[in-house]
């Protein structure tokens, strides 16, 4: 099984507590590493990680952290001068002179890499059919680094490499009838048929009586559960417009169902068919929701059983969907894809569990939570391209030197998107950029030095590869906070990665129940022939 589930036993608890524990420490170990050259201890870990990477191995990391941080204190606070003040503030790479914190050897595998060399032998992706082949010997540090922040992360390979329903047309996934398609996008496709269709499972396993998408949207997934897969769904989103379309995009449907059932009576599935119940309603992570928990229909069979969902619901929605999960009688599972981390409240929202809010050093910044959300493989295949676009980082990089020389109080102003990058000159990026930020565009600029700035354009895409890399880490290290908390209430909860990455890169889903489903669980993530 791809998922990591979370059982009520004090020895798997236990393995959860170091797996935290890893994450959180692992980058001060190796600069440790890097202060006194250990390169014995070095060695062990990479050899550890390379050749074990399964769960059960965590206790056998930890010995080693313990030997290079004997003080409980120093192994949750080294964590903090990696993560925080260097590799996530990419913007600075020329106003920090961010390339020269980096250790010297470090610098010298790294320099000169071409994008496809990056993806290849820093992140790990190589083209179907590449050798991995180093031009040089890394340092063992770095190499150390690459393999703890893949062995450590959840793990994010669903259980097929391509897509079966884009084999055919990749803008058209073959699972779905032409009606559901319509207005749809092929990563939305793909989403809602995938947790659409674990919806409809778990809903059957646990005897749900009616399904509440939360942060609904314009309503595709909602749809897709009840016109497609016969569900009673309730759907809350609280933005007014999004309803009315998605009631709209409910009549077009059964209109389009109604009239392929007339043509094709052996295609369609004949009976009657219920629309999803759509209400405008914000739902907030710190109260309780009365319309959420409202019943469509009231039956003989006792009280409501509910199901809450949610595609992608943004920042706090997730933790509520959580909240009303873990304190409502009624709601019996959980199945919630969340995203846009950086929105979480903090605190709030982040920690959830006990534990991990009694840690010292659990703190994730704002710069953290928000390169979670970066797509490590759509950026993995961009440097595999090598496309002009890649220069975005670097004139953002030097924009911001040209701001700061303007305005030194002002550090890393968001930069509305500027259109087609790769047709600019660095000196028409940076003028469109002061103008978003609301300064003069006019300025007199030093073209020499933006020159020279665009020269190290490896070097800045090699750095934000780094920082890139620990995305994943950090995703992990919010969602496990996440298991724990359900684990705390009593409850049972798996991760189970069920969207390609490739297409939709928060693709891992949290299902949780509660009553244990056991070997049940297994059937969720596999793909439906």
């Amino acid at each position: 099984m791809l998922g990591l589930k979370v059982c009520a036993t004090n020895a798997q608890l236990s393995e959860f507590f170091i797996r935290w524990e890893s994450l959180h420490i692992i980058l001060g170990a190796l600069e440790h590493c890097i202060d006194q050259a250990d390169l014995e201890l070095t060695e062990i870990l990479l050899c550890l990680l390379n050749a074990e990477k399964g769960m059960c191995h965590y206790a056998r990391l930890q010995t080693i952290f313990w030997r290079l941080f004997p003080r409980r204190q120093d192994r949750w606070s080294c964590h903090q001068t990696y993560g925080d003040q260097s590799l996530i503030h990419w913007q600075e790479f020329f106003t920090d002179s961010l390339w020269g914190t980096l250790p010297s050897s470090w610098q010298e595998a790294l320099d000169g890499l071409t994008p496809p060399q990056l993806a290849t032998l820093l992140l790990g992706m190589p083209r179907e059919g590449e050798e991995i082949r180093y031009r040089s010997v890394w340092p063992l540090t770095l190499l150390a680094l690459k393999s703890t922040a893949c062995a450590l992360a959840f793990t994010r390979t669903p259980g097929f490499q391509t897509p079966s329903e884009f084999l055919e047309n990749p803008s058209q996934s073959s699972r779905l009838m032409a009606p559901f398609r319509k207005h749809v996008k092929p990563k939305k496709q793909h989403e809602i048929r995938r947790l659409g269709e674990l919806v409809k499972k778990l809903s059957d396993l646990t005897g749900c009586t009616q399904v509440v998408d939360v942060g609904s949207g314009q309503g595709h997934l909602s749809r897709f559960m009840s016109l497609g897969l016969g569900l009673m769904v309730k759907s809350l989103e609280g933005n007014q417009r999004l309803v009315s379309r998605a009631q709209r995009l409910d009549q077009e449907l059964l209109q389009a169902l109604n009239k392929m059932e007339k043509r094709h009576p052996k295609v369609v599935q004949r009976g009657p068919r219920h629309s999803p119940h759509h209400v405008v309603q914000w739902v907030s992570p710190t109260a309780l929701c009365e319309e959420l928990l409202l019943p469509l229909e009231t039956s003989g069979q006792g009280s409501a059983r509910l199901l809450l969902t949610g595609l992608h619901a943004c920042g706090d929605l997730s933790v509520a969907l959580l909240r009303h999960f873990c304190c409502c009688s009624e709601v019996v599972a959980l199945a919630s894809v969340g995203c846009c981390y950086m929105k979480l409240s903090d605190p709030g929202s982040y920690p959830l569990s006990q534990w991990v809010a009694g840690l010292p050093g659990h703190e994730l910044p704002y710069r953290l939570r928000e390169g979670a959300c970066h797509a490590l493989e759509d950026y993995a295949e961009r440097l595999q391209n090598a496309g002009p676009g890649l220069q975005t980082h670097c004139f953002r990089a030097a924009l911001e030197t040209v701001i700061r020389h303007v305005c030194p109080e002002l550090r890393r102003p968001g930069v509305q998107g500027i259109p087609r990058v790769h047709e600019l000159k660095i000196e028409e990026y940076v003028q469109q950029g002061l103008q978003r930020v609301g300064l003069d565009p006019q300025l007199p600029l030093d073209l020499a030095a933006l020159r020279a700035q665009q020269a190290q354009e490896n070097r800045v895409v090699a750095f934000f590869s780094l920082a890139l890399m620990l995305a994943p880490l950090v995703e992990t290290l919010i969602l496990l906070d996440r298991l724990l908390y359900l684990e705390e209430q009593g409850f049972y909860a798996e991760l189970l990665p069920i969207f390609s990455p490739e297409l939709s890169p928060r693709n891992l889903v949290l299902v949780a129940t509660k009553t244990p489903l056991g070997q049940a669980f297994s059937i969720l993530e596999n793909e439906d022939i």
